[in-house]
């Protein structure tokens, strides 16, 4: 199976916890043993569901610790692909920033196609169909099934994926669609009426996302949710963008991206087909795009340190914060708390949290990496102090800056500096001081933590010059 996952968005739906760099689909909410095969506890955990009490304790979700406890959506859904088929080929359709939380994630053993800027869903799925061809080899003949990174669905899901594709690569249709059975006259997905009632039908017609009588009509009439899941001969797509745009192959328009129109995949090719079909699905398949229908998946009511009374109902809490949160007399809300900051929400409210977090000035101050994460502790305004985790075996980009002198005092593990070409161990207690203008990386030969301190009158993410290590 050739399968492209559409990785996006920015995350200010679930902010504090996701945002500009770590969007919903890298927050590591969900236990392992929520996945099907998974064991029902983790070795040497002491919680059932993930919470904090008194004389049990769990670190938050972003330490080491219950990184063996926690998922994230994109973990999930790949560890459910690999189970159905291990042999599946996946590429991750993404942004430039989402890169190193997939490395980080999955490791490097993935495919990415990498946007160079954001144009919607038609060019990113040109560009991953462009790649597969030219860079993976994968036939014209040769089936490819599209879907986002995220849905929370059980392993059945992904089998009818395997379908589907199977479906696609008989050529009976242009374009093969999973239509999801309905279980409530929903006003926030669009609609797939099918000709027949059959498992496997052709597509009568395509209606937008309607209010709720009219969706009541809909179902009425047999339509389908449209969940954003198709399929094709990965030639018919290909033929589709060089009808649409000016390129040659996949360098060509990767280079010209960013001149490429912003259009959806389905205003762009399926709206002027005629040939799809749709496929039935009946399974679970929840899209949990905010505070209140992420907490309906959580198997715990916390996670991270948090303590709630007896009288909380409904109550939720996410704290990714070294310190605790105490939660009392509460009532279907959720409690989310990160670096970047706290949400205290009715759980009802909370999807309008993305108003109030485009008016705010944010700054983030936790990303991962693909060589491991840094979060920040205290920002002034000619400073900056953050903790930095360095993955075994991992290193970052030998870089500079131009703008603030560094300090860095190694806190546990061990590993090496290189500074101007010079290379020298480092454990904990030792101090590296690199002058503006200085060429330095770390990497470390086991997990190794550190305090960077920058200090300097411009401290900005922009302020990085990279070079080859030698």
């Amino acid at each position: 199976m050739n399968i492209i996952l559409l990785s996006g968005g920015s995350g200010k739906r679930l902010w504090p916890l996701s945002n500009e760099i770590r969007s919903k689909q890298f927050i590591k909410i969900f236990r392992k043993e929520d996945v099907p095969g998974q064991p029902d506890k983790p070795e040497g955990s002491d919680q059932s569901d993930g919470s904090y009490k008194p004389g049990g304790t769990i670190d938050s979700y972003g330490t080491s610790e219950s990184d063996g406890i926690y998922e994230s959506m994109v973990q999930r859904v790949y560890r459910q692909i690999r189970r159905i088929d291990s042999d599946a080929k996946v590429t991750i359709a993404t942004s430039r920033t989402q890169v190193s939380d997939l490395l980080n994630q999955l490791g490097d053993g993935i495919g990415i196609s990498v946007e160079p800027c954001r144009r919607d869903t038609f060019p990113a799925i040109a560009l991953a169909t462009a790649y597969l061809h030219d860079v993976m080899n994968v036939s014209e003949e040769e089936a490819v099934v599209v879907c986002p990174v995220d849905p929370f669905v059980n392993d059945d899901y992904f089998a009818a994926l395997k379908d589907l594709g199977e479906l696609a690569a008989k050529g009976e249709a242009n374009l093969s669609l999973m239509g999801i059975e309905p279980t409530y006259p929903a006003f926030k997905y669009g609609y797939i009426i099918p000709e027949t009632k059959d498992p496997v039908s052709r597509v009568s017609t395509f209606k937008e996302k309607p209010d709720t009588e009219t969706a009541k009509k809909y179902i009425a009439q047999g339509a389908l949710w449209n969940g954003g899941v198709f399929a094709y001969r990965l030639g018919y797509v290909l033929r589709k963008a060089h009808e649409l745009i000016d390129f040659t192959d996949y360098q060509d328009l990767f280079n010209h991206y960013e001149t490429l129109k912003k259009i959806s995949f389905d205003y762009a090719v399926v709206e002027g087909e005629k040939s799809i079909s749709v496929m039935r699905f009946a399974g679970q398949w929840k899209d949990l795009g905010t505070w209140n229908t992420l907490t309906e998946a959580m198997s715990g009511n916390t996670i991270g340190k948090a303590v709630m009374d007896d009288c909380c109902e409904n109550v939720h809490v996410v704290n990714d914060l070294d310190i605790p949160v105490i939660v009392l007399g509460m009532k279907d809300a959720v409690v989310a708390a990160s670096p970047d900051g706290i949400l205290v929400s009715d759980k009802e409210r909370s999807g309008h949290v993305k108003d109030y977090v485009e008016k705010l000035d944010e700054q983030v101050r936790f990303a991962e990496k693909s060589w491991g994460e840094y979060r920040v502790l205290d920002m002034q305004e000619e400073s900056e102090t953050v903790r930095v985790t360095v993955h075994a075996g991992h290193r970052m980009s030998y870089h500079s800056h131009q703008h603030r002198d560094e300090m860095w005092t190694i806190i546990s593990g061990k590993g090496r500096t290189i500074v101007d070409g010079m290379e020298q161990s480092v454990e904990p207690g030792d101090v590296i001081t690199m002058q503006a203008g200085c060429r330095h990386t770390v990497i470390a030969d086991t997990e190794l933590q550190l305090i960077e301190v920058q200090i300097g009158r411009e401290i900005s993410s922009q302020d990085k010059i990279k070079y080859e290590l030698e």
